[in-house]
């Protein structure tokens, strides 16, 4: 790990903080469908945290997911539960964007938002191990 993948590791760590706050005002005003926009590109970015200090990056969403799920969820550097959890957050992001008929269930968002809470949290523990070690595993 290098100063230049560490800054941008933690410039996409700041920018999903920046959607989770974005979630929240948006979900205290009901605006459910784009607070699971805000939600899932929270989740988003800081994935591509974790990935920025391998200099990896990919152009589709689920080339990303499926990079971290791979190397991150399944060798359990992030625990097991997030996989499904990513899955069903990027599901919800999907059905709220482009499903014409989507209906909206409080609890679904409310659950989308408190995982890009978790992964925030989980992402910046590991950014910040990985700064104080040098990028030793």
């Amino acid at each position: 790990m290098d100063d230049i993948s560490l800054h941008l590791a933690l410039h996409r760590l700041e920018r999903a903080k920046e959607d989770l706050s974005d979630t929240e005002l948006l979900y205290n005003n009901s605006k459910f469908k784009s607070a699971n926009n805000r939600a899932y590109y929270a989740i988003f970015h800081a994935i591509r945290a974790v990935l920025a200090l391998e200099r990896k990056d990919f152009k589709r969403h689920k080339d990303v997911i499926a990079y971290f799920n791979q190397h991150y969820i399944k060798t359990e550097v992030f625990p097991k539960i997030l996989g499904a959890k990513i899955g069903n957050a990027f599901k919800t992001r999907t059905d709220s964007d482009y499903e014409d008929e989507y209906v909206i269930k409080l609890e679904i968002t409310y659950n989308q938002i408190e995982t890009a809470k978790m992964i925030i949290s989980l992402v910046e523990n590991y950014l910040n191990d990985k700064s104080k070690s040098g990028g030793q595993q």
